[in-house]
């Protein structure tokens, strides 16, 4: 079977009921927070339930769960044992499998600069309207983020070595969300090699399988294992070219 077809089944609708040792993922696909948790969940390979959350509509299982209301939250039973912080998500899966040794390829500093400074800055630019904001001083402010970025990335294909790690896929997200903002304007700016890196990122396999669509879960709804146990490939070496 071709790493396509694999992915094209990378959810499984006709799986007999949950077994108590699925945690419970919580999720909303376009958040880069939660976006991050699947990206560490499908390289490690371990299997989830997977519930796609309407964020104007929280399911009232995962406010249970987790009071602070956001995603993602991972509930690894019964809701006694909860992980809704998702750099804690991403080191739970990769404890059970890291094929490619992302914990090798961390750094802590510049993913909490990602987390604070620039996240600060990307909700400012991204929604001047709901913050008050000025949007042009907070892109500059951001830009001054992607520069460093491509200062690494101008002598190394991925922020911490050769090969993709821990703090691409905690920090590309916020990348990709960052450049959708003004696609025009991101486009115009000289920095090569990081939007070399975002579109090998995208364009990956693993990005594919992470991205999966699916509707809003409701009580009742048939368990969504995944990733698809029959599925591999989502690990597939990345180049950047």
């Amino acid at each position: 079977m071709t790493v396509a077809a694999m992915l094209s089944a990378t959810v499984m609708h006709d799986v007999p009921e949950k077994t108590p040792s699925d945690p419970i993922l919580y999720s909303f696909r376009r958040c880069p927070f939660a976006m991050r948790a699947r990206l560490a969940i499908a390289v490690s390979g371990v299997q989830v339930e997977l519930r796609e959350v309407k964020l104007s509509a929280k399911p009232p299982e995962m406010v249970l769960v987790s009071p602070k209301g956001t995603v993602p939250v991972l509930d690894h039973g019964g809701g006694a044992n909860v992980t809704d912080e998702s750099l804690d998500i991403m080191r739970w899966a990769l404890r059970i499998g890291d094929p490619e040794a992302w914990l090798d390829r961390d750094d802590p500093i510049l993913v909490a600069t990602n987390d604070g400074a620039f996240k600060h800055d990307l909700d400012r630019y991204k929604y001047p309207e709901r913050h008050g904001s000025d949007p042009i001083a907070h892109r500059a402010a951001g830009l001054a983020f992607l520069r460093t970025l491509e200062a690494r990335l101008v002598s190394s294909a991925h922020v911490c070595g050769a090969t993709r790690g821990f703090a691409d896929a905690a920090i590309m997200p916020f990348v990709r969300q960052f450049a959708s903002v003004d696609r025009a304007w991101f486009a115009a700016q000289p920095l090569p090699a990081l939007k070399a890196w975002l579109a090998a990122h995208l364009g990956s396999a693993l990005f594919d399988a992470a991205m999966v669509r699916l509707p809003p879960w409701v009580p009742g709804d048939v368990p969504v294992r995944w990733p698809d146990p029959a599925a591999d490939g989502t690990n597939a070496p990345l180049s950047v070219g």
